[in-house]
Formats: structure tokens, sequence, C-alpha cells
């Protein structure tokens, strides 16, 4: 094997690791309210920025797949919120600016929010509903963070991705889904 490759074995087994280590520490009551609120909304909004974005995005995609109505804040199509709804926020920190901003919105229109972060003390936990906990490294470096080899929030990010579509998992299983038939739901025009 040259050093190249056991640079990218020891990286790939690393990152891995994290990863588990991190999503073993989500605690399953969290993801059972969370699947209760995702089903009994009538639609799903996301915010969140950066790369948290890109993994709310993933999620809400797939969440689009398995019958749930999804919008992420922001976008040309986005309807309006109502007291029915659910606004989901993705912050290791709680505190961006602006998923701080969209949720008080959220919260004065009388919606749900479910934040997905790690810090259980943060200004959008406090307005949350229902806080799930990904306890990864944020940029406020909280003493019961799990620490991370990789650069910045990455451990995070890459943490949110997988929750999602373990989440969207849960849901099929509990509902029953085919999961051939969810082919139906996927884009077609590509």
């Amino acid at each position: 094997m040259s050093q190249f490759e056991e640079r990218y074995e020891k990286n790939k087994d690393l990152i891995l690791k994290e990863i588990d280590d991190i999503l073993s520490k989500v605690e399953p009551e969290q993801t059972q309210e969370f699947i209760h609120l995702l089903l009994s909304s009538r639609r799903v909004f996301f915010i969140g920025v950066g790369r948290v974005l890109l993994s709310l995005e993933a999620m809400a995609k797939r969440f689009a797949h398995i019958g749930i109505e999804t919008h992420v804040v922001g976008d040309i199509t986005e309807p309006a919120m109502g007291k029915e709804d659910l606004l989901v926020v993705g912050s290791g920190s709680g505190e961006s600016v602006v998923p701080v901003a969209i949720a008080k919105r959220a919260k004065e229109i009388g919606g749900k929010i479910v934040h997905i972060g790690s810090n259980p003390n943060g200004t959008i936990a406090k307005m949350a509903d229902l806080q799930v906990r990904i306890p990864a490294a944020t940029k406020l470096s909280l003493p019961d963070e799990v620490r991370s080899e990789q650069p910045m929030t990455s451990l995070f990010e890459q943490c949110l991705f997988i929750y999602g579509d373990i989440v969207a998992a849960l849901i099929i299983e509990q509902e029953g889904l085919d999961v051939h038939s969810l082919w139906d739901t996927h884009a077609n025009l590509e």
C-alpha cells in the first residue's frame, strides 16, 4: 500500500468513526418526537446556512420523496408558513444569525420549531418545541461537545446529512412504505 493509500484509509476510518460516535449519542426519544412532528405537520420548512443548509436541502428532498411536503426557506416557490406547519432549523451553535431570525418569525406565526444542533442552551434551542441534539463540536467549543480531528464543523454537517437519512428510513419502516415505489416521487425531468 502506498503512503497516499495509507493516508486515505486513515482519514476514511477517522471520519466514519467520528460520525458513528456522534450519531450513537443522539437520543432516540428526540428522534421519535421529531418524526411525530414531521408526520403531523401540514408542511415542513428548513433553514440553515452554508454546509448545514446543503445537508438540510438533502434532508428536505428525501422527506419529499416519502410524502412530506417540504420547502427550503428562501426558495422562490416557498409558500406562507402557518400554525399547522413546522420549521426545522439546522445550526450547530444555535446562534447563526439568519436561522435565529427565521426561527423568531416562525414563533411569531405560531408554527412549531425543531432545532437540530449541538448547543442545548442556544437562542434557537430556547425557542424550539424540540431540540434534536447532535453533540458535535461547533464554533463555540462548548465543554460537552465532542471534539473532532476534522476541520471546523465538518462532523456536524456530515452527521446532519446522515441523520436525515436515518429519520427517513425510520419513517419508511413506521409507515410501511414500499421503497421501490419511492422512485415515483423522484425528479424525472433530468
